[in-house]
């Protein structure tokens, strides 16, 4: 019996060993693939662009050093409070394991911190979601608190930036207690006379929400950001009705009066300088 042998046609457009080759290597941190059009972006051109696709407009989280250095002025920013780490205070299982692994990629869910903004004498504060989604715990809460008390004492303006999963479970009620401890250093500093800008970006959620992130006497709020206590899966599974498309991003909120503008990110610096020079500050 003659058996046949079935050999697969060759196709010139594969590949071969010899041409794989010499097929340049391009490494994978080179290129960024944006979650609202899908494009493929330049990593270096994104940064250049503050983290905003060029496509679509799409504004990327950054890191708390990241918008630190969008916002301050180059070299000063004075770091205040940095020793101040999350502990396990309630013995919480596996939570040693998650700060272990969040302290990796940054310090603390809020950096704080005395800078110029285009001149202007400001306290600065910066939540970054590269520590357990900015989730607010004991430390997150103190940081807060100090920072607006400085600001009191010295007569100086202040300027949050927040980016939060809500309250930190693993810290049970004294995290839920950060809500008013933050809040009353906030209102002593209303008390004052003194001027709080707050800007809101994606996610801004939870506790942080409900106590200082819509306390400010000025709320900005960067395009396209979740701006929500409870999310839009949880009140949708609750109320059972489909919410609108655009259901809690900050043009949403602005619409119904929540906040005061939504700004680009990179107007987001002369903004806050004007508000700043427009309530006083920065002169003389």
């Amino acid at each position: 019996m003659d058996f046949f042998a079935f050999v697969k046609p060759k196709n010139e457009l594969e590949a071969t060993a010899e041409k794989q080759q010499n097929v340049p290597f391009v490494p994978e941190e080179m290129w960024v693939k944006c979650p609202k059009c899908n494009t493929l972006l330049l990593t270096t051109d994104m940064e250049e662009n503050l983290h905003v696709c060029t496509h679509c407009d799409h504004h990327f989280r950054m890191s708390a050093a990241q918008r630190i250095a969008l916002l301050a002025d180059k070299g000063s920013f004075d770091e205040q409070d940095a020793e101040l780490t999350s502990k396990n205070i309630l013995g919480f299982p596996g939570y040693d394991e998650k700060l272990s692994k969040a302290s990796k990629k940054a310090k603390e869910s809020v950096r704080c911190g005395i800078c110029t903004i285009d001149g202007v004498r400001t306290v600065l504060c910066v939540m970054d979601a590269d520590f357990m989604m900015g989730s607010m715990g004991t430390v997150t809460g103190e940081k807060i608190t100090r920072a607006f008390e400085y600001a009191t004492e010295k007569k100086l303006p202040v300027v949050v930036c927040t980016v939060s999963g809500g309250a930190r479970m693993q810290e049970g009620i004294l995290s839920l207690m950060q809500m008013a401890k933050t809040s009353g250093a906030v209102k002593r500093h209303s008390d004052a006379g003194l001027l709080y800008i707050t800007v809101l970006t994606d996610p801004t959620t939870g506790g942080v929400t409900a106590s200082f992130a819509m306390e400010g006497d000025i709320i900005l709020a960067e395009p396209n950001a979740l701006v929500a206590f409870a999310g839009p899966r949880v009140i949708e599974q609750t109320m059972r009705q489909k919410l609108p498309k655009d259901f809690q991003t900050s043009e949403f909120v602005l619409q119904k009066g929540f906040i005061d503008a939504v700004v680009q990110r990179s107007a987001l610096k002369p903004t806050l300088a004007k508000l700043l020079r427009l309530h006083g500050y920065g002169e003389g």
